[in-house]
């Protein structure tokens, strides 16, 4: 019985531990607020637009050369 409370105040302990690193550190972030990981992950979401856009246009254009010919 002893076990399982010391391993449930372990987890709790460390549960905690781990919500406030992740909700209060500010290590990374620029003085506007905006944290590195943020800003990567809005660069990543950039590029996928712009990859996705391009594959559009590369379909339009294929697709209209193909009309052209019948």
């Amino acid at each position: 019985m002893g076990k399982m409370i010391t391993a449930i105040l372990a987890i709790a302990v460390i549960s905690g531990a781990a919500y406030y690193a992740l909700n209060h550190a500010s290590r990374g972030a620029s003085p506007e607020g905006t944290s590195q990981a943020k800003r990567q992950l809005d660069n990543v979401r950039g590029a996928a637009s712009r990859i996705e856009s391009d594959a559009d246009q590369r379909a339009r254009d294929l697709e209209s050369k193909m009309g052209d010919g019948q």
